[in-house]
């Protein structure tokens, strides 16, 4: 007979291990980890995911609770103290109380939360951010860029809603000087984790158009220093960097600078200030303008006044100088027309000499060619003539011999033909559809043509079947695939 075990049940052997964590771990621990999710419900509970891992690999991974009453105590004063909320992914130190449940397990129920830990981790991230940004050699990239002369082409990285913003448009849109900007807004979330990506999201956005921009502004109001974390993010820090245009803040705060306020070219503690400075760079532009404006008409003026009465004393030298080259070429023109007058005639009289004397030249050469030509026109003709009668004469012996041929050729040759046509006529009279209707054969037709590959039926279809003496309507039942059979 086999031996008897001790037999337990599932709740004995969970209540035995409840009994034994309680008795050996009865104190409060303070605990290292990071919570990777919070797991916050609606009736104000969060059951937080606690994990540790070594080299990237998770080593170890736990159940924690915090009640609401707790839940509500803990979180307002590390908000107060952090100036951040409680958030995934943060590593804190934890005072927990470890429990055990049969239903529900090993857990830890957190007791409070150390918000000094947490503020080291926060500037331990900062610093780590800043050497990495340092050993890339990018961290004063942005700031080492050409600002605009005149920066009136502005991309906004905002919330719609923001106070900030509303205050940034605010300053620049009633400033005294009546200065104009062309702003764009580039929506996107400015608090928490979620910030990192959309800040990058929009700063894509801006590079592909970043022709059509002289700077880019990211603006932030009324929300305080809380959810500020995530602007010592390494990779946001790095986007902000290594931007191609000027990138200026206005996040509104005024203590802990974080690491994009820092890599940014420029960076205000609030929007309205922001403001300020780009009126500033507009008047810094427009004040020298007008000011060479005024020199420039003062200068023009005159420079007008002093070409004037030059141009004056000009004129009178000129009218004067004109005067006496007119006077002076008058006489030299009578003389001129003179001598050219008593020249003309001189030349004329000498032209028409040669004239007539080529004139006599032109006749007699002209009878001379008009005779040597005559007699080799005649002696043409005459050969013309001779060849003439030769040609004929080979001519109509030729015709003479294709009669002869074309008598004896065309009587055979008008036989054989005959006897093609019969032949032809022989087998159209066989294809002949009456004669094919004779011999019993019909013809179908769908829709007045032959049905065949290219004009098919199916059942349904309505044909016409035409013999000798009659035509016959008839409806397809089914047709077959003679191929397939």
């Amino acid at each position: 007979m086999p031996e008897e075990h001790e037999i337990f049940t599932l709740k004995q052997v969970a209540t035995s291990i409840q009994k034994a964590i309680s008795e050996r771990y009865h104190r409060l621990y303070w605990v290292k980890a990071e919570m990777h999710k919070l797991n916050y419900t609606n009736k104000g509970h969060c059951y937080p995911e606690l994990v540790q891992k070594e080299d990237g690999k998770l080593v170890a991974d736990m159940r924690g609770q915090i009640w609401k009453a707790n839940y509500d105590r803990i979180s307002k004063n590390f908000a107060e103290i952090v100036k951040e909320p409680l958030r995934d992914g943060m590593t804190l130190l934890f005072q927990v109380k470890i429990t055990f449940h049969p239903l529900y397990g090993m857990s830890l129920d957190i007791m409070d939360i150390d918000p000094t830990f947490a503020l080291g981790e926060l500037h331990k991230e900062r610093e780590e951010t800043l050497k990495r940004l340092t050993k890339d050699g990018i961290i004063n990239a942005n700031k080492s860029l050409s600002f605009p002369l005149l920066p009136k082409r502005i991309a906004v990285i905002s919330v719609e809603s923001s106070k900030g913003l509303s205050d940034f448009y605010s300053v620049i849109k009633n400033n005294m000087w009546g200065y104009n900007y062309f702003f764009m807004l580039f929506t996107a979330q400015l608090n928490g984790d979620p910030a990192i990506e959309a800040i990058q999201t929009q700063l894509k956005k801006i590079e592909k158009v970043k022709d059509h921009f002289d700077i880019v502004t990211i603006i932030r109001g009324g929300g305080g220093e809380i959810g500020l974390s995530c602007y010592n993010n390494y990779e946001l820090s790095k986007s902000i960097a290594s931007f191609p245009l000027p990138v200026l803040t206005g996040i509104g705060h005024s203590t802990n600078t974080t690491v994009s306020e820092m890599v940014a070219y420029r960076n205000a503690i609030t929007p309205t200030e922001l403001a300020d400075f780009l009126l500033q760079s507009f008047h810094n532009f427009s004040v020298p303008v007008k000011e060479a404006q005024r020199t420039i008409l003062q200068e023009s003026k005159q420079l007008l006044k002093n070409a004037k009465e030059g141009l004056t004393q000009e004129i009178r030298v000129f009218k004067g100088e004109t005067n006496n080259l007119l006077h002076s070429f008058k006489h030299q023109l009578k003389d001129r027309s003179k001598t050219l007058l008593l020249n003309s005639n001189i030349r004329f009289h000498e032209e028409k000499r040669q004239l007539f004397s080529t004139q006599e030249k032109l006749k007699t050469g002209t009878n001379k060619i008009q005779s040597e030509h005559k007699y080799r026109l005649e002696f043409m003709v005459e050969g013309i003539k001779k060849n003439r009668n030769i040609y004929f004469s080979n001519q109509h012996i030729q015709l003479e011999d294709v009669g002869l041929f074309l008598k004896q050729s065309l009587p055979k040759r008008f036989e054989k033909e005959e006897e093609r046509l019969k032949v032809l006529e022989r087998n159209i009279h066989l294809v002949d559809p009456k004669q094919v209707l004779k011999r019993g054969y019909s013809i179908a037709l769908f829709e007045g043509k032959v049905i065949s590959e290219n004009n098919p039926v199916k059942s349904g279809d309505k044909i016409e079947i035409i013999t000798l003496n009659s035509i016959v309507e008839s409806e397809v039942k089914q047709v077959k695939n003679i191929e397939n059979e």
